[in-house]
Formats: structure tokens, C-alpha cells, sequence
């Protein structure tokens, strides 16, 4: 009887105690046990914050040069990781791994300014389906939704400041935070701050607090706009589950090993990140052990109540891998990579560095030759690198020049081809003396400014002779300058170097359209072609040298190709428009026109040439305001006048007849004896 009593006694608090839980969370115990569960109905609200360009020595956490209250708090409360890796220092790629789990080689995203495969998953995909609500607030064009990761997103915003390529922190919190309000299911929730990348221009009052390294001034305010991010979150979850989860996405050089910013090395500056994790049933604490943020995906699935092996919950110490392929695949240096396990990292790149970056942080003592590190990474290390460089297919080069200037404003430059280790390929850390000019010798030669180019491409060219990139820029700015004979030159230089590349046939192509030599622009043009189907630059230059020709339709045929792919090919369709119209197909110029001018807006030049379709269409109103649009510098402005007041009397407008007059006082010696001859002006005096 006793026995019986003390169960239902037993049974009698529990239920109190669950029904508590609904009402007042009676007690921290109870609250910890139900996090820990996750039942379906208090599954977890999950903020992802990624900083950008952020090295983990920058926060206040590991560092008294600055103050990060906020992202110290969340690491006091939460988990701070100590060594946690990004997979390559560049922006897109290494957000691809957070969202999709993967390692480059496994993505295949290793630059900028690529297409995520659409047949990889994503993870606002999978959680969509696992009923959140999904939401992105990114701050540098390198995210912008065109390149992908906005897939499985219900809201991306990516309206950026700034010419269109970034925004400040307070930019993006405020949309982010607006976006909380009135959430009540659960949400997945990405928010990306831009700030610490170069230029370092942080506002007041970081600016003065930090007058002698803005580098940590743009540090201070991110944190700052942090947290206001993590408080409206909290408050939005309060008496709910949530999650935080904060990541670097890379770091940045700093002068470490010679390198000023990030995307060419692979030492702790730039691939050591910060990583928090925090929320409902994190126990606080540090760990020792080596992450890699590619992790972010699986923590996140098992939060929404997945069983993930390689989430940040295991304990499991396996090697992290990273590579920095920018050099190999731009300049024909030896490609990078790294492995760290254990305190221990070894990087490859032609022979090998191996550091102890638990006591030798700065990695100035190489101990090669006198550790053995653990077989199991060098296995890792070895299968990743086989992995990453198999299977090399060439990038179909379908952006826009305007993403292109965007991406070269930022300092990122992509490359194009197929990459392959020189004969006599350097050591990167050995070329640390030209990153700056290669940076600007890009940047200049993506923005078209040649002749700026020339000596900067020049001095790369002097100190690394064989350096295929730098030859071809050369003969491009002295095709481009008018230098014809320079330009041959260092187009005979670059293809001794390599003979195959796709690009030397390309702009080669381009420097023979410049000079009217059709005959050869056209055979090169189309093995471009031939080897890679979608590359616009050389559809538009064979549409340009089929039109020389007088091919009209072939022209057509190479532009029809461009609109199909190009991301907004308002000129492609005017060009189409203009042979259309060459060839008598008055509906289909009207077609491809309207299409031209809904894409470029006020940049739409061809209202003259719209407006005399229309008249032959009979479409005398539309015909009327397309002429109307007609600037007064246009050369053919007189025509213009003349078509208007055609378009006037056939409308019957009351000012028909002065529309007629300013066509005869403004008429040209083409126009005059079409208005005297004119049957629809007979009654009407205009002389």
C-alpha cells in the first residue's frame, strides 16, 4: 500500500511539474531538462551570425586592444572554441561550407563571383522542411543572392550601400531586427557583417578610439551592432528555446607572413576564426578542440532535432582541412593546403611547413623534419589534396561585366580556364613581394584602366617571367592603349608560356576585332566557343565580327545565345533590336527593342529607332511618346521631329499643325524635301 502511494505521489509531481513547464518554467533544472529534449513544439529558434574578414586574436575575448562586450558576453555564456578554422580565406566559398557542410573540393565553389550548384542542399532548404521560417541579411556583394546561397531563403535581403557592393552593420540590423517582430514559429535567422573588410572606415566614435588601427574600430562597432542583433533575438525567443551560433567566415592577414589582407595563405591570421555557440542548454565553457566552420551546417540540423555525427557537439578529435587556391589558380603558383590535428598543423604548398600553434601561435618555428605528426593527418591531408585537384573542368564565365566591377571594387578578382601548376611554380610565401601589385594590377585591369595596368603588370612580369596572367593583361592593355605592336608581343610572350589557354585565344580574338581583322578574330572567336559554349565575352565578338561581315543572321544567332544567359542583356537585345530592324523584321525589332528599354530604363537610347517601328506598325500613340523621349544631341534628332508630327496629324492632335512647322525649322537637307513632299502636311502651311 505504501509502495502504491509513493507512485502516485511520484506520478503526481511530475505531472504538476510538465504542466508547470507550460506556464512558469518552474525551474532552472526543469528548463535545462527541457532544452536538452527538444520536443518537437519548443523546437529551437537558431541565429546564425557570420563576421566577415574577423581574426579571432581581433575580438576582446583573446585580446585588451578592444572592447567586444557583446560578443564576450555570448562566449561567457556559451561555448568559445579556440581553434576553429575557416576551409579557405575567401567569402563565398566559405559561407558554401557553413550552408552546405562541405569542403571546397566537395562544393567546387573555390572563388568568388561563382554559381552554386543548384543540385547541392542548402541548409534554410532543409530546414524549411522542417517548418522554420527562413530569413538572410548579408552585407557584401560576394553574398548577393545571384551567386546562390539564397536558395531556400523566404526573405534575402541584399540591398546593399555604397555603389551597390556593401553595407555598414547598422545597415543590416535594422532590416534584421524588423524582420523579428512578430515572429511566433520557430525561425532560422542568417545575419553576415561586412565591416572588417579593407577599406577599414569605421564611424564614431570607433574611429577615434582606435586612430591608430581601424582594423579594430570596425571590429568594436560590428560588435556593437551585434549586439543589438542578440537582444532584439533574445526577446523575441524570450520563454522560447533558441540557439545562437557566431562565426568568422576567414580572417585577415595583417602583415602576418607578408601578407596584408587574406586569400593567398594559409596561416593562422587568416584561417583561424571566432566561433561561439550559445542558447538554451549550452553548458558554458572553452574548447581546445580544432572545428572547421563547414561544422556550422550539421550543429544547426541537429538543433532542429537532426542526428548529425559531425556537428559541434562530438568530441571527436579529427583533422581539419583548409586549402588557399587563389594563387594556383591566377597565377600558376603551387596550390595550398592545410590539415591541423591536435595542436598540430601542417601545411602544404610544393614542400612543407608543420607548427605547433598551441605554443607557437605566430607559426615562426617550422618543425619540419623534427616532429612525425600523426599519420592520420597527413592520410587527411593527402586524400583532400588529390580530391581538390582531380577532375579540374573549366568555370563557364557567365557574369555580367557590372558583377565584375563589383567584385573587383571589393578587391576580388576570379580567374578563368583551366588551372595548372607552371613548370616552375613558386612557392606563394615565397612570392609575398607581389600580392600588392597583383591585387592592383587586377583591380585596374577589371576596371579597364590600361594604361594604369601597363607598369604594375610590367614589374609582376619582371620579377616572375613566367607568369602567364601578367603577359596576357599586358598584351590586352597595349591592344586596348593602341600600342598594336607592344600588344603582339606579349601576346607571342604569353602563349610560349602556355600555348592551350582558352583566354590567350579569346582576348587575342579581341585584339583582332579591335583592328579589323576580321578573318582572324572569327576562327578564334569560335574555338573559344567551341570549348566553352556560354562564354559572352567572345558571343558578343563573334555577333560584332559576323556583322562586319554582313552575316546578319549569324550575328543574331551568337546575341539570341547572350539573352539566354546573361544576367541583364539590355544591350544585347537593342543590338538585336537594330539588326531586326536591318533585316525588315519590323515586329521582332519592336519585341527585342521593348525588351532593351524594360532593362535599361533611363540608359535606353534607341527611342528614335522604336518610334519609326511603331509608325510602320500603326502604332501611332506609342510612336508619339517614343519620339517624344528623343534627346535633342541625337543626331538624327530632325528626323525625330519629322516622324512626331507624321505621328501628330495621323493622331489628330490640336497641335498637329505646329508640330509640322518646328519639323520644317528644324529640318535637315534629308528631312526638308520629306516634309515637302509629304501628303499628310498638303493643308497645312508650314513655310
Amino acid at each position: 500500500m505504501r509502495n502504491r502511494d509513493s507512485k502516485h505521489a511520484a506520478l503526481t509531481v511530475v505531472l504538476l511539474c510538465i504542466l508547470t513547464l507550460f506556464v512558469t518554467a518552474c525551474s532552472q533544472e526543469s528548463d535545462d531538462a527541457r532544452v536538452s529534449v527538444e520536443p518537437k513544439s519548443l523546437t529551437p529558434s537558431i541565429l546564425l551570425i557570420t563576421l566577415d574578414t574577423t581574426r579571432a586574436d581581433s575580438l576582446g575575448i583573446e585580446t585588451d586592444q578592444v572592447a567586444t562586450p557583446n560578443l564576450e558576453a555570448l562566449a561567457e555564456q556559451g561555448v568559445y572554441y579556440k581553434q576553429a578554422y575557416s576551409v579557405t580565406p575567401t567569402t563565398l566559398p566559405s559561407h558554401t561550407s557553413m550552408l552546405t557542410g562541405l569542403y571546397p573540393a566537395d562544393h567546387r565553389v573555390r572563388e568568388n563571383g561563382r554559381v552554386i550548384d543548384n543540385e547541392l542542399s542548402l541548409l534554410p532548404e532543409l530546414l524549411k522542411a522542417r517548418g522554420y521560417d527562413t530569413a538572410a541579411f548579408v552585407s557584401g556583394f560576394p553574398l548577393a543572392s545571384q551567386f546562390g546561397l539564397s536558395r531556400g531563403f523566404d526573405h534575402y535581403d541584399d540591398a546593399f550601400d555604397n555603389d551597390d557592393t556593401e553595407r555598414i552593420a547598422s545597415g543590416t540590423t535594422d532590416p534584421a531586427v524588423a524582420w523579428l517582430k512578430g515572429k511566433t514559429s520557430p525561425h532560422f535567422m542568417w545575419v553576415h557583417y561586412f565591416d572588417p573588410h579593407e577599406p577599414y572606415e569605421p564611424p564614431e566614435p570607433f574611429v577615434s578610439q582606435h586612430p591608430n588601427d581601424p582594423y579594430l574600430g570596425e571590429i568594436a562597432y560590428m560588435d556593437q551592432e551585434l549586439g543589438r542583433l542578440v537582444t532584439a533575438f533574445k526577446e523575441r525567443n524570450e520563454g522560447r528555446s533558441w540557439k545562437i551560433i557566431v562565426v568568422g567566415d576567414h580572417g585577415e592577414g595583417l602583415g602576418d607572413h607578408g601578407e596584408a589582407l587574406h586569400g593567398n595563405l594559409l596561416y593562422q591570421g587568416t584561417m583561424r576564426v571566432p566561433l561561439i555557440v550559445a542558447g538554451s542548454g549550452v553548458e558554458a565553457g572553452t574548447s581546445d578542440l580544432a572545428v572547421s566552420v563547414r561544422q556550422v551546417f550539421d550543429t544547426v540540423l541537429e538543433w532542429s532535432g537532426e542526428s548529425r555525427a559531425n556537428s559541434l557537439s562530438g568530441k571527436k578529435a579529427e583533422p581539419v582541412l583548409a586549402e588557399a587556391l587563389k594563387p594556383y589558380m591566377q597565377y600558376g603558383w603551387q596550390p595550398q593546403f592545410m590539415a591541423v590535428l591536435d595542436g598540430i598543423k601542417v601545411i602544404s604548398s610544393g614542400d612543407t611547413e608543420i607548427y605547433d600553434v598551441r605554443t607557437d601561435p605566430e607559426e615562426t618555428n617550422n618543425l619540419d623534419s623534427k616532429v612525425e605528426p600523426d599519420p592520420v593527418l597527413w592520410d587527411a591531408l593527402e586524400a583532400y589534396s588529390i580530391r581538390s585537384l582531380a577532375e579540374q573542368t573549366e568555370e563557364q564565365q557567365t557574369l555580367s561585366q557590372e558583377t565584375l566591377d563589383k567584385l573587383a571594387s571589393l578587391g576580388y578578382i576570379g580567374s578563368t580556364g583551366s588551372s595548372r601548376i607552371r613548370d616552375d611554380a613558386p612557392n606563394p610565401r615565397d612570392m609575398v613581394h607581389l600580392f600588392r601589385d597583383m591585387d592592383i594590377g587586377a583591380g585596374l585591369f577589371i576596371r579597364q584602366e590600361y594604361a594604369a595596368a601597363i607598369p604594375v603588370f610590367t614589374r609582376i612580369l619582371e620579377a616572375d617571367p613566367h607568369n602567364f596572367m601578367a603577359a596576357l593583361r599586358l598584351a590586352v592593355a597595349y591592344s586596348v592603349t593602341g600600342d598594336k605592336d607592344q600588344a603582339q608581343t606579349y601576346f607571342d610572350r604569353a602563349r610560349a608560356i602556355d600555348p592551350s589557354s582558352i583566354d590567350l585565344r579569346q582576348y587575342q580574338a579581341m585584339h583582332y576585332l579591335k583592328y579589323r581583322q576580321w578573318d582572324l578574330a572569327a576562327p578564334l572567336f569560335e574555338s573559344v566557343l567551341a570549348e566553352s559554349p556560354d562564354r559572352i565575352p567572345a558571343l558578343a565578338g563573334l555577333a560584332a565580327v559576323y556583322k562586319h561581315q554582313g552575316e546578319l543572321k549569324k550575328s543574331l544567332l551568337m546575341l539570341q545565345r547572350i539573352v539566354k544567359i546573361k544576367d541583364s542583356p539590355g544591350l544585347e537585345w537593342a543590338r538585336i533590336g537594330q539588326i531586326r530592324m536591318t533585316l525588315h523584321d519590323t515586329k521582332g525589332a519592336i519585341r527585342a527593342f521593348e525588351a532593351a528599354r524594360k532593362m535599361q530604363a533611363d540608359q535606353f537610347r534607341f527611342h528614335m529607332e522604336l518610334g519609326i517601328l511603331y509608325m510602320a506598325d500603326q502604332r501611332f500613340d506609342e510612336a508619339a511618346s517614343s519620339l517624344d523621349r528623343v534627346s535633342r544631341q541625337h543626331p538624327a534628332y530632325a528626323m525625330a521631329l519629322y516622324k512626331r508630327a507624321q505621328a501628330s496629324v495621323l493622331l489628330g492632335e490640336a497641335d498637329r499643325e505646329n508640330r509640322v512647322r518646328q519639323a520644317w525649322r528644324q529640318a535637315d537637307k534629308t528631312t526638308r524635301p520629306l516634309i515637302e513632299n509629304e501628303r499628310l502636311f498638303r493643308d497645312i502651311q508650314f513655310r
